[in-house]
């Protein structure tokens, strides 16, 4: 029997992720709601069995999961987040190397990065699993005709380079919701707190260690908060000590929206040090509705989010040095941090809002629904009833 969905005119999202979680997908769901438009249902599907889906005006999934339950039936987009649609692993990061994965999908080159490599778990069960479930994730695509909405070019770029038709793909960046409590460009008094904020999970990509053993080379009087949590945490606290960074680091935990927005407050610029590529990240939008410049390491989609030299200071990944002078260089410089901080708010507000988003992303809907092929469609439906 098929479940029927109430209402035909409506746009359903669909997505295993908690709207409104800790995450980066989470918190842009949420946002997303917040700006929904009349025609998009408050509903999320987490399943699409045992659904008629030709019933649908559109469907927009936001899990690669549910791409293994389409039918066909209906038009339908799929916003890429993140690589594991194409990256076992989900990194596209070779931990062993150092350095950003530049392979395609395939069992071989996979396998091997994952066991010489290290990309990502290496227990045998888990990594076959994820080298099949890819597998399937990219068969879906040659089978089923779907726009891909990827969150930078970066992710569009490795979208076709792993077999999706550039057609098919688009790239539109992510957006965010303006905070609702009142926030100003960088003082000289907030400046003279002398600190710097990392926000993010504690994990080995998001390169807190190549942080903490930089934050050696910075003037002592610097303090890093560190809003968090994650498994590595432990590992990197016995670092920082041994590194005698313990009276310059402030361990936060898990923050909530209230105190993260306080440590926003009181620092003179964000540290976004992730050494795998990000597809995104969400960090460098969240510091300029606060009005602060933004030291990243250039990979991934980092750099069409933050201009060098204007809204911030991209450095490569890994190099202590680079990151040291990045740092030292807004420490010293409180009108070169608000002029920063100034063009990245201006930024956000011409480009980065989640009400522009939203506006793109009905051109979007829009012209996928016009494109969807009913006669194919109703080819299709023949075929599965026979």
């Amino acid at each position: 029997m098929y479940q029927k969905i109430v209402d035909q005119n409506l746009i359903y999202q669909c997505s295993n992720f908690n709207v409104g979680g800790s995450g980066g997908v989470e918190t842009y769901l949420a946002s997303l709601f917040e700006h929904r438009p009349p025609d998009i249902s408050d509903r999320v599907l987490k399943s699409l069995k045992n659904i008629d889906q030709s019933q649908f005006k559109l469907l927009h999934i936001h899990s690669p999961d549910l791409l293994l339950q389409l039918t066909g039936e209906c038009p339908t987009i799929f916003s890429v987040h993140n690589h594991s649609l194409y990256c076992p692993s989900g990194t596209k990061y070779l931990a062993g190397q150092q350095t950003v994965c530049d392979r395609n999908f395939s069992y071989v080159g996979c396998t091997w990065g994952k066991l010489v490599d290290k990309c990502g778990s290496r227990k045998p069960l888990r990594t076959l699993k994820e080298l099949q479930t890819t597998h399937q994730f990219l068969d879906v695509l040659k089978k089923i005709k779907i726009t891909f909405i990827a969150n930078s070019e970066y992710v569009r770029q490795e979208l076709i380079k792993n077999g999706v038709p550039p057609e098919q793909t688009v790239t539109l960046h992510c957006g965010i919701s303006i905070p609702q409590t009142s926030t100003a460009p960088l003082s000289l008094e907030v400046h003279q707190n002398h600190r710097i904020l990392f926000a993010g999970r504690i994990v080995s990509d998001k390169g807190l260690e190549w942080l903490l053993k930089t934050l050696i080379h910075t003037d002592p009087k610097i303090q890093l908060d560190i809003a968090g949590e994650g498994w590595e945490r432990p590992r990197l606290e016995k670092l920082a000590n041994t590194l005698g960074l313990n009276k310059r680091i402030t361990w936060h935990g898990w923050c909530d929206a209230d105190k993260l927005n306080k440590l926003y407050q009181q620092c003179f610029a964000v540290i976004f040090p992730s050494v795998w590529p990000e597809p995104a990240g969400l960090i460098t939008l969240e510091s300029y509705a606060r009005y602060r410049p933004v030291i990243a390491s250039a990979v991934g989609g980092i750099p069409e989010h933050l201009q060098d030299g204007e809204t911030g200071i991209l450095v490569p990944a890994n190099d202590i040095q680079k990151l040291a002078d990045a740092i030292n260089e807004l420490y010293i410089d409180h009108p070169k941090s608000q002029y920063m901080g100034e063009q990245g708010h201006a930024l956000l507000l011409k480009e980065f809002t989640m009400a522009a988003h939203v506006n793109n992303l009905r051109t979007i809907y829009t012209k996928t629904i016009a494109e969807f092929p009913d006669k194919a469609k109703k080819l299709y439906s023949i075929s599965q009833a026979k």
